[in-house]
């Protein structure tokens, strides 16, 4: 309680009341009428902002967006569990389920190769960027940045950290556990609430992408990206699909351009890749305009 001249008892425990309540609040140390429906709006704008204003601190001019699969992890850890499983599918030889999780890992194994891919394309992509340190900042462009969570995020991310270059993550705030991996630079991770938004921040300062295989999410941002440039609004930015049988056996654009769904055109919106080498030389070689 906290006194004030000689009040009586109701009137200072009226006037505690009063320092108490909630609409005595500053409206922006109110936590409860910000994480009100009403303030939505007000709540997106700082999902704007907040991102932007560290970006534009942090001094980073362009960046490389890359997507790909959450689950897909490195080779080591990927024959490790693997081994794991097939040592209980040898003590239970008739399961049906430990025989899924042998062939499940089996198939990690196989896909841990774009691991390694997107740790190498990071790399080379980001010491491009740092190649030139003439400002405090360092790596300022061509600066990698990934949703910040595991798998091919996780390696591009690590890719980066390797090169001793700095990378960006944006995590969004799931149902699910989620955390950022240990390779996002500290003051350039970001957690969102609102996908559109963490959407945003991923093309603003965009000047390339490159999509390793994965999952709806990942989809989702490739189509995105795709439609952008088709609109004309992300200009001559090139796209990267890495993983060509993958591209080609998931999504059949030929027959997109055949039933004249989208222009033939619109082909030339998409680069197949097989290698990190090739892929960043043809990113590079399309963003010239950027400060080398």
């Amino acid at each position: 309680m906290t006194q004030f001249a000689n009040y009586s008892k109701p009137e200072q425990t009226n006037l505690d009341a009063i320092l108490k309540s909630t609409t005595y609040k500053i409206a922006h140390e109110d936590p409860e009428l910000l994480n009100s429906s009403a303030m939505r709006g007000v709540r997106m704008l700082l999902e704007i902002t907040k991102p932007d204003l560290h970006l534009q601190t942090a001094g980073i001019e362009s960046t490389i967006i890359v997507f790909g699969g959450a689950r897909i992890i490195d080779r080591e850890t990927a024959t490790q569990r693997l081994k794991e499983a097939e040592q209980h599918l040898s003590k239970d030889p008739g399961s049906s389920s430990l025989k899924r999780q042998v062939i499940h890992h089996q198939q990690l194994v196989e896909l841990s190769r774009f691991y390694d891919s997107a740790r190498e394309f990071a790399r080379l992509a980001s010491q491009h960027g740092q190649g030139n340190k003439e400002n405090d900042h360092g790596c300022s462009s061509h600066v990698i940045v990934t949703g910040g969570g595991p798998g091919i995020m996780e390696a591009a991310n690590r890719g980066a950290f390797e090169a001793g270059c700095r990378s960006i993550g944006l995590n969004i705030s799931l149902p699910f556990e989620q955390h950022p991996n240990p390779y996002i630079t500290p003051d350039l991770c970001f957690n969102f609430n609102y996908f559109s938004l963490r959407k945003f921040h991923f093309v603003m300062r965009s000047i390339g992408a490159i999509l390793f295989p994965g999952g709806f999410g990942t989809l989702d941002e490739l189509f995105e990206l795709l439609t952008l440039r088709q609109v004309g609004t992300k200009g001559s930015m090139p796209i990267v699909l890495f993983g060509k049988d993958f591209w080609k056996r998931l999504v059949d654009f030929e027959y997109l351009a055949e039933t004249g769904l989208i222009s033939g055109d619109d082909l030339k919106l998409i680069h197949f890749s097989d290698t990190p080498e090739e892929a960043w030389d043809y990113i590079r070689s399309h963003t010239a305009s950027t400060r080398q």
